[in-house]
Order: C-alpha cells, then structure tokens, then sequence
C-alpha cells in the first residue's frame, strides 16, 4: 500500500459496528449502514468524496490505486464502489469487471474525467449502474450513491433469505427457482444487457419484467419487440418509428419501440427469430443508441436498458448461423436460464392451484381445489410446454368442466399415460369420454379457449392475451396459422 493509502485506512473506522461520526454522533443514521470504496487516484477528490458521504451517515474506505481496491473490495463487505476511470496502474474498465465477478450484487458508480460515448458504454455494458463526468457536484453524486444503495440492497446475494422468495409474478421456491430469483435480482442493479433462455412456456418474459420491476428504472416504460414477427418492410417503422408521409400508409407520426422505451427497457423478444438481413440494423442501434424515424429530419439518441430473450440457446443459433456473432456477444453480458417445469416439480402444486382458481374466476366456475390423484398426475407428467402447457390443460378444464374438485379424469388422457411412463411422446392428447371429450386434441381446446377469450373481450387480442397469460404475438400467430388453415 501506498503511505498515502495506508493513512487513509489507520483513521477510518473498524468493519463494525457503524462508526459514530461528528456528523451523526448520538443520532439516528438516516441510512443503513453501507460500506462505500472510494477509488481515486487524486488525494484531494478522495477527501471530497469521503466528506459527502460522511456527512451522510455512510462508511467509507478509500484508495488510490486499483491493486489497492481490490485488495480492500475482497476484505470489507462492500455493496457501493466510487470508481474513477483513470488509475495509475491499471485501467479502471478492467477492474470493473474483476469487483462485479467477485460480488455481481455490488453497485459500482463510474466517475471519469470527461464524458466518451465509447467508455460509457462500455462500462455500462460490463455492468457500471451510472456513469458521472468530472466535477461532480455533492447532488448528484449523493442522487448517484443512493440510486446504488437501494440497487445493492434489492440484489441481495444468494445465501441471504430475502433472495430465495419469488420475485415478479413468479411462484415457486423450488432451487432452481430460487436461483433465478438471485440472478434477477443481481441484473436488475445493472445496465448490461441479459440474455434470458428457456423452453417455450417457461416465463422468459415474466423474468425480463421482474428484471425491470427491480431495476431503477422501474417507473420506466416496458417494451416488448416480437422479433418473430419482423419483416424487412415493417422494421424501420416499428424499432425506429416513422412520421406522417414517409411512405404510403403513413397517415400520421408513431413513435417506434426505441422511443417509447426511453428512460426504461427494451425487450427484444425471440430475437434468434430476427431475419439475418435485419440483424446488422439492430447491432448498429444497440452499438450508439441512435433513433431516426422513417422520414425524419434529425436523430436522437435514447436511454434504455436492452433484455433479449430466446427459446433456443443463442450460442446454438450462433453455430448455425441464425444469429450474427457480434450480435451474440452484444447480448450475451448477463445470461439467464430458465429452468423446464419439469425441473421444479416441487412447485407445480402452488402453480396449478393458483392458476385453477384464476382460470375458475374467469370462467365462473366452481373450482376450488385439485384432488390429491390429480395433483399426482400433474406433479409426474413432464411438461413439455411447460408453465404454459399446464396453464392451457387448466384453463381447458375450467372452460368445460363444472365442478368444486378437479379429479384425474378431467385431464387429458395423454397426460395421465405420459405421467405413468415419463418421457412419451406428446400425442393425441383426448380427454375420457366420461368427461365429454372424445375426439377432442389438445389443440382443439387450446382454440376454444383463445376464442372465448376473444369473445369475452369483443375480439381485443390485447386483452384476449391478457387473460390468457400470453403474448399478443402469439395469438396473432394462432389466427393467422388458423386463417391459412
């Protein structure tokens, strides 16, 4: 350690408990207690710094070179980092990412001395929650602490209790469960962008919104891409927005997905579905952030955080060339995988129940609880379509059955024989004929129970999906499969 560093440290107080300072002696800390790390290399701006944050109730270390920060980062429970971009022996950017792999919950504000698109992004894109120019005023800079200290604590590490409860819509505290919770929420206190991958039905979408719910943009807009149903006509338009005139059937400005994501998230959705020949437009836009709309005369640049997922791994659709290479590594900073259904069987009686009584409700039913035989055939089967799957064979029963209990025999017949020998083949899935679906597939009930949600919502596939718990997208699909059919 420098002298200079060493000092520093022989006057500040010990780990624990939370020092009484001249500025909260004998009061209430108007905080928790937060260990803060200063690292910057000019003694008088560590002064500075240390002497806000004092006066604020917080803890602080402080060092001037990033051998030294990282020596103290791996000693002392920090959860907030001051990090200064300009070190003498080593660049800041490089020790970034070496503090977030030792604690991905910890929140690490960037301080530089002039502002460049290109490290901006960068250190957002390696996991930076803000970004402040040089010289700080003491506002912003407590503004910037605080926005981190709330991040830290919602990103709370795996061991702790607070991560292993559901986060968003989410139910369920099976491990796998609960280690998505962790990883939520310790991508929720970042910009970098987050791959999320799983089987259809699995809840990606669910988690990119718990991902923005707890995030500090959460008062932010929310907005979905489906990338699945992009076409070169219709991409400009609907990422970039178009003004009135720019092409025939433009009969008034729309804003495009960028814009209305400003300030908030960005939700590509099965972006492996992207034509290649759109891919490199969308690189160039998440490269500089920069919106032009179809027959617009200036740009602008937008704020927004960038969540993509797919149904297949992206590293497949990279080897087979699906999905552009520098696409991939754009989007794959923070991977997500969501587990099958078939992996938390342990969660699949609060799941069926929960989404019985939903389905009960809508429909009018009687619905109450689910026979222990029944919940057993649930419990065994394997779920190919997973929550969704289960939610649809659900919702079939509750559009035609009439009952308080749900009993085996109200389910499909293939689900009782793929719950008796796991890992049959998906087939004709015909309900007993006791229960009065003889003939009927699966399909078939999925259908009926997407028109009567339309019928339910005067044909507003919106609301339809709503319902449903689905993406519009995907009812667009079904009735344009169906119209082709």
């Amino acid at each position: 350690m420098t002298r200079d560093s060493t000092a520093q440290l022989a006057t500040s107080p010990a780990p624990r408990p939370f020092p009484q300072t001249a500025a909260n002696d004998g009061a209430e800390i108007p905080f928790d207690p937060v260990d803060i790390l200063i690292v910057e290399d000019t003694a008088s701006m560590r002064t500075i710094y240390e002497a806000h944050m004092r006066r604020a109730g917080y803890r602080t270390l402080a060092t001037g070179t990033a051998g030294e920060g990282l020596e103290l980062f791996r000693h002392h429970p920090v959860t907030v980092v001051l990090l200064d971009l300009m070190l003498p022996d080593r660049d800041g950017l490089d020790l970034l990412v070496d503090l977030l792999a030792l604690r991905p919950e910890t929140s690490v504000v960037v301080i530089a001395a002039e502002r460049s698109t290109d490290r901006t992004v960068t250190a957002i894109r390696r996991g930076a929650l803000d970004y402040l120019v040089k010289p700080v005023s003491e506002t912003r800079l407590m503004e910037a602490v605080e926005a981190a200290r709330r991040a830290a604590n919602r990103a709370l590490p795996p061991q702790s209790a607070g991560a292993r409860e559901p986060v968003g819509d989410f139910m369920g505290t099976s491990p796998p469960m609960r280690a998505v919770y962790a990883r939520i929420r310790a991508a929720a206190r970042s910009m970098a962008p987050v791959a999320i991958e799983g089987e259809t039905g699995s809840g990606k979408e669910l988690a990119a919104l718990a991902i923005h719910r707890l995030s500090n943009r959460a008062q932010g807009p929310f907005i979905a891409l489906d990338c699945g149903a992009m076409t070169a006509d219709r991409f400009d338009s609907e990422l970039f927005g178009h003004r009135r005139g720019a092409f025939a059937g433009a009969i008034s400005d729309r804003l495009g997905a960028a814009e209305m994501a400003d300030g908030g998230t960005l939700l590509l959705d099965e972006i492996c579905e992207l034509p290649l020949a759109l891919q490199p437009k969308l690189l160039r836009f998440l490269h500089g952030g920069i919106v032009r709309p179809l027959g617009a005369e200036s740009a602008r640049r937008v704020n927004l955080r960038i969540l993509a997922t797919s149904s297949i791994p992206l590293e497949q659709a990279m080897r087979t060339g699906r999905l552009r290479e520098d696409l991939y590594y754009r989007l794959m900073v923070v991977p997500l995988a969501m587990p099958p259904l078939r992996a938390c069987r342990d969660d699949i009686p609060v799941l069926a129940e929960s989404l019985l009584h939903r389905f009960a409700a809508l429909e009018r039913r009687s619905f109450c609880k689910i026979a222990p035989e029944a919940m057993a055939l649930l419990q065994a089967y394997d779920w190919p379509g997973n929550v969704r799957q289960l939610g649809n064979v659900l919702r079939a029963v509750a559009v035609t059955q009439e009952s308080v209990t749900l009993t085996p025999e109200m389910l499909p017949e293939a689900l009782q024989a793929g719950a008796a020998h796991h890992g049959l083949p998906q087939g004709d899935l015909r309900m007993e004929e006791s229960a009065g679906f003889d003939g009927l597939t699966l399909a078939d009930l999925e259908r009926a129970a997407i028109e009567a949600a339309l019928e339910r919502h005067e044909g507003a596939v919106p609301r339809a999906a709503a319902d449903l718990g689905v993406a519009p997208s995907t009812l667009y699909r079904k009735l344009e499969s169906w119209r082709k059919d």
